[in-house]
């Protein structure tokens, strides 16, 4: 056996932040685990870094996706203790929109199945208590989640893989994955530094689980994200004044971002939507990380009027990318119930909330157990056809 071939129970291949919470998960239980990483953890390559990410609780994704972003919540702050930081900052979060728009009526009826605890404001409502939000059209509304705040992400991925070497798991970078063999029994996973030999592979790779794992019905996308300088610095424009949000323009696109952070900056961007000037299909080999005026153009006319308050062009642009499936909902679980390999990915642009919980429900199918939280509708299989 060469020097850094190695054995083990499951190998995680990928530690972004939903292979880092699954390590993390399965090493608290004791399991054998390496985690694999072709960078380092914490990396701005993939789709797990840009500073910040939002959570919510009233998931307007799916209804199904609220007693995940409850069981995130506790584990995220189970998380806080054990790494002795703050990761999630619950600063309240607004949802902007014509009231019959899926921003708001999904919103509305994850919280109505779940009784979740919100608050509706007209739009007077939300031009007083939420000036800097310009422009609202008299017949938006916004529903208010208390429960809302903003995760520091590069931060989370490095606390939940530290809590699982911790845990005793080993984690491997600069070890990028060149191919995953399904053999008699479990996986063969070789990568630059060496073989391992696992009767299970669970696979977190984001945008580059389309090329570990072939014919997924997955789609990557280029997302530019962009941050802008508040004029005469936060003021209003504190994390708590300007709390996270989502808004659709009626029309004009779905925007979101939060109030001022360490650096005084307000994330300002643009949601996922098919104009192919701003999000570009790639993959993510050859992603093309360069800023161009294409990136933020658009943002910048929406927030001249959207959030007046705001400097002219962004202060900070860089680049992530969304893996989609085509209904938009995550793939978890066991491709054909093959014993050898678990997928945990198709993140659609809105898992990184719901990390931990997804690394609990991974660790699950992993041992054979009942999931923390019923995840059908994430089933890998329900593409007929697809791989």
């Amino acid at each position: 056996m060469a020097e850094h071939d190695r054995t083990a129970e499951v190998v995680v291949v990928g530690l972004g932040v939903v292979g880092a919470a699954t390590l993390w998960r399965l090493a608290a239980r004791g399991v054998d685990v390496v985690g694999v990483e072709q960078f380092t953890v914490g990396h701005p390559w993939g789709s797990s870094h840009g500073s910040t990410r939002m959570f919510r609780t009233t998931c307007l994704e799916h209804p199904g996706l609220v007693p995940l972003a409850r069981l995130s919540r506790r584990l995220w702050r189970e998380l806080e203790s054990e790494a002795g930081r703050p990761l999630l900052d619950e600063t309240g979060g607004l949802l902007i929109g014509p009231p019959g728009c899926h921003l708001v009526a999904g919103t509305l009826e994850a919280a109505r199945v779940h009784d979740v605890a919100v608050e509706v404001l007209a739009a007077p409502a939300i031009e007083r208590r939420f000036p800097e939000h310009g422009g609202v059209p008299a017949d938006h509304i916004a529903v208010l989640d208390s429960t809302a705040g903003v995760l520091r992400a590069e931060d989370a991925v490095r606390a939940a893989a530290g809590a699982a070497e911790r845990a005793g798991a080993e984690v491997r970078t600069g070890a990028a994955v060149t191919g995953i063999e399904l053999v008699d029994g479990g996986v063969v996973v070789t990568t630059g530094t060496g073989t391992i030999r696992a009767r299970q592979a669970v696979v977190t790779a984001g945008p580059w689980l389309p090329r570990l794992v072939p014919g997924l019905p997955l789609t990557v996308v280029r997302t530019p994200m962009t941050w802008f300088r508040p004029v005469g610095g936060a003021g209003r424009f504190g994390a708590r004044e300007f709390p996270i949000f989502l808004r659709d323009l009626g029309g004009a696109g779905i925007v979101y971002g939060h109030g001022t952070r360490d650096g005084g900056l307000v994330k300002f961007a643009l949601e996922y939507d098919d104009d192919a000037a701003v999000f570009r299909e790639t993959s993510a080999s050859d992603c093309d990380r360069r800023i161009a005026e294409q990136d933020w153009k658009r943002i910048e006319a929406i927030a001249r009027w959207a959030a007046p308050g705001l400097a002219l062009e962004p202060a900070e642009t860089t680049v992530c990318m969304y893996t989609l499936t085509p209904d938009r909902q995550f793939l978890v679980g066991r491709p054909h119930g093959d014993p050898r390999l678990v997928l945990g990915g198709g993140d659609s642009g809105h898992a990184f909330k719901h990390a931990p919980g997804l690394g609990e429900v991974l660790a699950d199918t992993v041992l054979g157990r009942p999931p923390a939280v019923a995840l059908d509708f994430a089933d890998p299989d329900r593409f007929h056809g697809a791989f």
